[in-house]
């Protein structure tokens, strides 16, 4: 089994790789986020050990764009975070498993060989569709009706956000957590001023049907004209 450890605590770094190493298992280690997805996506791991609170790109930041560059090796994150919705946040970034420090090494070892034996996901979709707007996640290209949309990088993530979510009102909150990784409320408008250039600019200036509607007292929804 080859693994891929991303950990910036040195102790426990040096903790799980001794003991990988000596079930004869082949371990990498990378300090930070930024780090590892630079050896993830460049090398062929069987799973990965990820901490949730790295330096440079942090561990759900880490996990989003693994799983948005179509990297789909197998997750488990091992932090000393907690609490459900901690675990439900790793989850629904794109993590397969979690763990929670301190950790019995047999247990880590255990999950870690159960992830390694799942078959092969197929491979998650990387464009997306509502109506004639089109969000490329590989060439990281948005277009409606054929024509290309410039996004900044905050507002294509939201765009991104918002058409996996298509069809289902989604939240301040989880906008704030699912874009910003904030898990707080910064008590800003910074989801709504985002919202309202995202609209102008895939309106065209109000000149195509508008796509992100506004669910009073809740929070947003994608869908296309008629749906």
């Amino acid at each position: 089994m080859r693994v891929l450890l991303v950990e910036d605590d040195e102790e426990t770094a040096a903790y799980v790789l001794r003991g990988l190493r000596e079930h004869g298992h082949q371990a990498d280690h990378a300090p930070d986020g930024r780090e590892g997805f630079f050896l993830a996506s460049g090398s062929d791991y069987d799973v990965m050990v990820v901490d949730r609170m790295l330096p440079v790109m942090e561990g759900l930041g880490f996990v989003r764009t693994l799983r948005g560059a179509g990297l789909q090796t197998p997750v488990l994150f091992l932090t000393a975070l907690r609490g459900v919705g901690d675990r439900v946040q790793g989850l629904e970034a794109g993590a397969d498993d979690y763990l929670v420090k301190p950790f019995a090494f047999s247990e880590l070892l255990a999950r870690l060989q159960a992830l390694a034996r799942r078959p092969p996901l197929k491979n998650p979709p990387t464009l997306w569709r509502v109506a004639d707007l089109e969000l490329d996640l590989l060439k990281r290209v948005v277009t409606r009706g054929g024509q290309r949309v410039e996004l900044q990088p905050r507002e294509f993530l939201l765009l991104e956000f918002l058409m996996r979510h298509a069809d289902r009102v989604v939240t301040r909150t989880m906008l704030l957590e699912g874009v910003w990784e904030f898990h707080f409320d910064p008590r800003t408008n910074i989801v709504e001023s985002h919202i309202s250039r995202l609209r102008s600019k895939i309106s065209r200036g109000g000149r195509e049907p508008e796509l992100i509607h506004t669910v009073r007292g809740s929070g947003y929804i994608m869908r296309a004209p008629g749906s």
